[in-house]
């Protein structure tokens, strides 16, 4: 039986990913002309942002992908809690339904 999981490092970096469905693209443009800037100001970028998507493998049917890398998961928990998000937040939730998860990202070797 495996052992408990190991405590997260804090090394590498930290991706989210949306997937979700826009019912209200007006609302919606508005957050997403909003929440550039305030995602880079906290050191995120975004690596994917709605293109077209193809499934190889499952059942996996999503309407938008969003992708985003931020440095450390610290940086997005200060992100994602921050009062400047929050407001950028309520308009999301009023525009679009989905999943939000984070994924811990692989610590790159230091160059020698």
């Amino acid at each position: 039986m495996p052992g408990p999981a190991a405590p997260f490092e804090a090394a590498g970096p930290y991706y989210l990913i949306f997937d979700g469905d826009i019912h209200d693209s007006a609302r919606y443009a508005t957050y997403a002309e909003q929440v550039q800037p305030l995602v880079e100001s906290a050191g995120g970028r975004f690596l994917i942002r709605g293109g077209a998507s193809r499934v190889y493998e499952g059942d996996w049917d999503s309407p938008r992908i969003v992708v985003l890398e931020f440095p450390s998961k610290q940086a997005w928990d200060s992100f994602y809690s921050s009062e400047a998000y929050e407001s950028l937040k309520a308009i999301r939730h009023e525009a679009s339904t989905g999943r939000l998860v984070g994924v811990e990202g692989v610590a790159q070797a230091a160059d020698s």
